[in-house]
Order: C-alpha cells, then structure tokens, then sequence
C-alpha cells in the first residue's frame, strides 16, 4: 500500500484501516514504520523489515503468514512498495504461491512530479535510479536522450549535480527539465527550465531532500544539419565525453546516424571534436 511521500494528510482512510487490522507489515524501516503507526494511533503488530538485502527472506514469512489467512501489509518509508523501493519480491512470491494480492493506491512522487511539470504528460516513462557509473549509465542516459516521452528520475541530493551534468551531455543544452523536492511538505520545491540553466539553481548544491526530476521528451526534428552536429560534439567533448561516447550521445540526442556522426568527428580532426580523443 502507498504511504505518505511528505504530508501524513495523504494517507487514506482505506490504507489506515489496512494497517489497523494487519497481523504482519512488512516494511523497509521498522523505525518509520513503527512512528507513523504511532502518529496515526495505530497499535504495532509484527513488524519485518525488507529492506533489499533482506526482502527474500520477509517475503517468505509473509506468504507463509498470509497462507494461514492472516492479513500481511507491505509498506516502504514513502510512496508505493516497488516502485524504486523494496516490495516486488513479496508480491512476485505471494503470485507464485497462489496467495491473493490487492493494492491500497497512495501516493507517488513520480506521478505528483509529474502532474506539477508542465509538460506535456499523456505519455512518460519512469526511469526511476539512473545506473550509478558505467556503460550501464551511458546507455541508459542514451535512451532517454532518445525517447521521445518526458522521463522520471530519481535521485540523491549528493548526486543530482552530476546527474544534471550527465543529462545535458546527452540531451543537449535546450532540453526542458523540472525539479523537484521536498513534494507535498511545506517547503516544496519545483523548478521549470532547461538542463542548461538547471545546474545554476542555487538548490541543487544543497545536500537535503531527494530528488526527482522529469526531463522533455526528445522534440520531433526536420533535417539536423552537419554544422548542429558539429556543435553538439564540440559541446560533449568540453564536458568531458570521450569521442566515442560523444558520437553516440550526440546521434541518439539528434536522432540521426551513428556513422554519419562519427564521420563529422573524423573530418573535424584535431582541430575539432576529434581533439577530445578515444
């Protein structure tokens, strides 16, 4: 069931009475749990904690729990169980075990950032953690280059600097992004404006209060001429992109060729997007 990202206000009537007569919650902090229990005057059953590295065990407890017709709750700190926290591994076994699995709907901090962008929403994709380094990071930052849907992240206030950086590498300078943090508490924040202009906000620097973001979709696109290319390597590579990964980053942003990228870069030579090298 969802719980509440910011405002305890959001918790609906249907998801207290769910805690009130659970014999077992599952949960990702018992600590937090236990204090919104108490915030609601809600008596403490059983709680068990499965947080990633313990989730397959919990999840066997409450499948066997629920077997013997028990009511089992799954919770996480904020927002709905699974959605980049713990919570598929016990819905995955109950499944496979012929236990019986409803959803108390609750907040989402995708969804509400998602609602406060702006942007044209009809269609998005939830991206949620970006890989934190790698070819699984440039990849990823690839498809979003690409996708023509508006995309949501998440991410931790000491890294979202970094993330916006990789972002307009990939994305290109004039590509809309909205933050947001802190969503429905009383020091909300939402920021609209471009990648380019997102690493001047003064908040981004502060390390409190994680993070989501909702980047534009790749516009629809006539013909990217040859100088448009050139200009986008150029910019990469003075942020520090190899060639390589410059060219894919560039033809994935611009939606054309691979080849026909590398093939600018080739002819720039040094003097050029070429000088950022291997």
């Amino acid at each position: 069931m969802g719980t509440p990202i910011g405002n305890l206000g959001d918790l609906s009537a249907r998801a207290v009475a769910a805690l009130a007569t659970a014999d077992l919650i599952c949960c990702e902090d018992t600590r937090r749990t236990r204090a919104l229990l108490s915030a609601l005057g809600v008596p403490t059953p059983r709680l068990v904690g499965i947080e990633r590295h313990r989730e397959a065990t919990g999840a066997a407890l409450a499948v066997e729990r629920a077997a013997r017709g028990e009511r089992v709750a799954v919770v996480t700190d904020a927002g709905m169980p699974g959605v980049s926290d713990p919570g598929e591994r016990v819905v995955r076994a109950a499944i496979d075990a012929g236990v019986a699995v409803t959803a108390v709907p609750g907040p989402s901090a995708a969804v509400t950032a998602l609602v406060l962008a702006g942007l044209d929403v009809q269609r998005w994709c939830f991206e949620g953690f970006l890989p934190r380094s790698g070819a699984r990071r440039r990849s990823r930052l690839r498809v979003v280059a690409a996708d023509e849907r508006p995309t949501v992240i998440y991410e931790a206030p000491t890294r979202i600097a970094a993330t916006l950086g990789d972002l307009l590498a990939a994305c290109g300078p004039e590509r809309a992004v909205v933050l947001a943090r802190e969503l429905t508490k009383r020091h909300e924040e939402i920021w609209r404006g471009t990648l380019a202009a997102a690493a001047g906000w003064p908040a981004v620097g502060e390390p409190r209060g994680e993070w989501v973001a909702v980047v534009g979709g790749s516009p629809g696109r006539g013909e990217v001429c040859d100088d448009e290319i050139v200009h986008a390597l150029r910019a990469r590579l003075e942020l520090g992109s190899r060639k390589r990964d410059a060219v894919a980053e560039v033809a994935a942003s611009l939606g054309v060729p691979r080849r026909r990228v590398y093939d600018l870069a080739v002819r720039e030579g040094a003097g050029g997007p070429a000088a950022g090298g291997r």
